[in-house]
């Protein structure tokens, strides 16, 4: 399998910096958000050609579909899609706390954010990425003088491979720390490489 399609739910700053990264390598990109395929008019002519507006449920067909919502929306981003059948879903959230019962009760899940979202999205492949890096990261060319900004992520072993290769694409240089529950713990908030930004030489 290769990700030649990039689904977006979600339309703010690391949507947008993705979707352009996977634009600039020649990628099908197909934004959507909570409002509409309306309301992403600008957004797409501005990103130019081969982008375009659907619905949450059209997003969700791409060979790979990024997640970048934030945490409190998430299970409505992914209620409703068509079954995943097995392809990626990128998860870019943070598990951010809000103070809200709901919030609290999540809190005491020993689950990571990405093995929750996994369990809204039974068939999909959960690769957690993105989320350790600031957006102005993201944004930037991931090849600098320097070397490649080194991108975290964490799945199972043959989708994180075809994830891998992917974002190798784009320019980043990916680094696998394990399965969702393991790298999950080590990539949210609080963890040891949550807000690491690495350049990797060569």
């Amino acid at each position: 399998m290769r990700i030649e399609t990039l689904g977006i739910i979600g339309a703010g700053t690391i949507a947008q910096a993705i979707a352009r990264h996977a634009l600039n390598v020649g990628h099908k990109v197909t934004l959507s958000n909570s409002r509409g395929p309306e309301t992403l008019e600008s957004l797409v002519e501005e990103l130019g050609p081969g982008a375009s507006a659907g619905t949450t449920a059209e997003a969700a067909r791409a060979d790979a579909v990024l997640l970048a919502v934030p945490w409190t929306r998430v299970p409505q981003a992914l209620s409703g899609l068509p079954p995943w059948d097995g392809r990626i879903l990128i998860d870019a959230t943070n598990r951010f706390p809000t103070g809200s019962p709901e919030s609290e009760a999540a809190d005491l899940d020993e689950r990571t954010g990405s093995e929750v979202v996994a369990g809204l999205a039974p068939g999909a492949h959960v690769i957690k990425a993105f989320n350790t890096l600031h957006g102005r990261h993201i944004a930037a060319d991931p090849r600098q003088d320097a070397g490649r900004r080194v991108l975290f992520l964490a799945g199972d072993a043959a989708p994180a491979a075809v994830f891998a290769e992917w974002a190798d694409g784009l320019g980043f240089a990916p680094v696998n720390v394990g399965d969702l529950r393991t790298g999950g713990r080590l990539m949210q908030v609080g963890g040891s490489l949550s807000g690491l930004h690495l350049l990797k030489q060569g």
